[in-house]
């Protein structure tokens, strides 16, 4: 009985003794989790500028506090003279980083990418943009990719490593597009007034900006007719006024227009669509 009662009050003068660095380690870990918290709203706070969803801006919040916990729980851990669990649990976790960072690199490159995209936004829902040989409006924006809606209805989903790591080009930044098209005029007529004719035309067509101005010049001498380029700008969010039908009545207005006023239109007259942004 005495050796059980010196036993006990071993052990009992050892935790008294200990108790120091259990409540140190104590308070770094309450710390360590208030500071997880703190340190997670602030990167939401910044967040909340990007287009991320609820769902995202959820799960960053969760790793920001735990990354911030985990380390107060290795320097408690290290308090407690328990150096070697702490050690096994950052080799451990630095192996499961390394297995997992091979098994899921493509789905971690572009959930990266994402992040990055998200807060330096080079473009948001309902742009136009351009990458590689892809352009469509964007209609939706994940972390690991973003939904593009192509002209002739396709949609895309871009990987977003590629809007990273590619050039983009962005149409509608500031909402301008700029669109043009040609149109051939026979070397007998006044290649002059036909571009006073036409520059002037297309300024009172219902959803042609006024700025930045519009105008026709002369492109080139082609071997069998003169081209001539007309080019105006629209307001690309502007849904009341779609481009399409503005594009059409400009150019069945110059079209009519060239013809009312003797013109001789080329047979070989060509038109395409251009879309630029404003410099």
């Amino acid at each position: 009985m005495d050796h059980i009662l010196n036993t006990l009050n071993e052990e009992w003068m050892k935790l008294i003794s200990y108790s120091p660095r259990i409540l140190a380690a104590t308070i770094i870990l309450i710390i360590s989790y208030y500071l997880g918290t703190y340190f997670s709203k602030i990167v939401i706070l910044a967040l909340k500028r990007t287009s991320l969803s609820n769902l995202h801006q959820t799960f960053i919040k969760f790793i920001s506090t735990f990354l911030v916990f985990f380390f107060g729980l290795i320097v408690a851990l290290n308090i407690l003279n328990l150096e070697a669990v702490a050690v096994s649990l950052l080799a451990g976790g630095g192996i499961t980083a390394v297995v997992l960072g091979f098994a899921f690199r493509e789905i971690g490159e572009n959930f990266l990418a994402g992040l990055f995209l998200a807060l330096s936004r080079p473009f948001n829902i309902d742009d136009f943009i351009k990458t590689e040989d892809i352009e469509g409006e964007v209609r939706d924006i994940q972390l690991r990719y973003t939904h593009l809606r192509t002209d002739d209805g396709r949609d895309v989903y871009v990987p977003s490593s590629q809007l990273f790591n590619k050039a983009v080009t962005n149409f509608t930044k500031d909402g301008l597009r700029r669109i043009s098209f040609s149109v051939g005029i026979d070397y007998t007529n006044d290649s002059l007034a036909a571009t006073k004719l036409l520059a002037e035309a297309i300024k009172n067509i219902k959803g042609v900006l006024h700025e930045p101005p519009s105008n026709a010049y002369i492109l080139s001498l082609a071997p069998q007719y003169v081209e001539i380029m007309v080019y105006f700008w629209v307001d690309y969010f502007n849904k009341s006024d779609p481009v399409l039908d503005i594009r059409n009545q400009v150019i069945n207005t110059c079209r009519l227009l060239l013809l009312e006023n003797g013109f001789i239109v080329s047979s070989e007259t060509t038109s395409n669509i251009s879309i630029t942004h404003q410099e």
